[in-house]
């Protein structure tokens, strides 16, 4: 047991896939997963362990923004043995040719958050995927023809700007950074630091540059897409 999760040691996998919402993880159990024993309720923070294709896998929420995301990610890594962490999740889109509905898997995560700062001070750090994970990702996104995108992205403290979207992330856009969300990289900087395989798997559901949004039937299927794809991996 850990401060936010009552957990028991060994009701938690090794292999997890962790998403904002605490109801996508319950999603993800009850439709995919056999045998499935939910482990952790505190916060409403739900988790959940269970099989899929007779692996051994768990599926919890993590919040929103990258306090919350480091607070889950670390005390699974630490507290319950976690070796591998993918994160299931959407995003808003930068580029006119990433549209929504795409998968995006995001090898390197950008940031405007100062949390690596008070790390590393003056200097920069690159939080990076793993690349096994992100190369089997790639191969079988494209083996099932689904439409996938793999870049830099950025997370982001801000949800609303005090100016509009489009002007605040222009820098980035002109950058090439794919898409917007707002934890991948303090996932990534804990698996660093752990060694701890991590991968984000993204759902399009806004497109910032065209205004596009993806509707209700659109997102339920593309979030489908996703899961199937990190639940393959796993």
């Amino acid at each position: 047991m850990s401060v936010h999760n009552e957990a028991k040691q060994g009701e938690v996998a090794e292999s997890i896939l962790i998403a904002g919402d605490p109801l996508r993880a319950k999603y993800i159990a009850e439709n995919y997963l056999t045998e499935i024993v939910c482990y952790n309720e505190v916060r409403n923070m739900l988790g959940y362990t269970g099989l899929y294709k007779g692996k051994r896998l768990s599926v919890q929420g993590s919040g929103m923004g990258m306090p919350s995301m480091t607070i889950y990610a670390h005390e699974l890594i630490n507290e319950y043995n976690a070796k591998q962490i993918m994160r299931i999740g959407t995003c808003g889109s930068f580029q006119p040719d990433v549209k929504i509905r795409d998968l995006i898997l995001a090898q390197g995560a950008s940031t405007d958050s100062a949390m690596n700062k008070q790390v590393f001070g003056s200097a920069d750090f690159a939080p990076l995927a793993n690349f096994e994970l992100l190369k089997n990702a790639s191969n079988l996104a494209q083996e099932s023809n689904m439409n996938v995108h793999v870049g830099n992205i950025l997370s982001s403290d801000i949800f609303y700007a005090d100016i509009a979207p489009i002007e605040y992330y222009k820098k980035w856009i002109a950058h090439g950074i794919l898409a917007v969300e707002m934890e991948t990289a303090a996932l990534y900087t804990l698996g660093a630091k752990f060694g701890v395989d991590t991968l984000s798997v993204l759902t399009v559901s806004d497109n910032l540059v065209t205004g596009e949004h993806a509707s209700p039937e659109e997102r339920e299927k593309s979030f489908d897409q996703m899961m199937k794809l990190a639940l393959e991996l796993a």
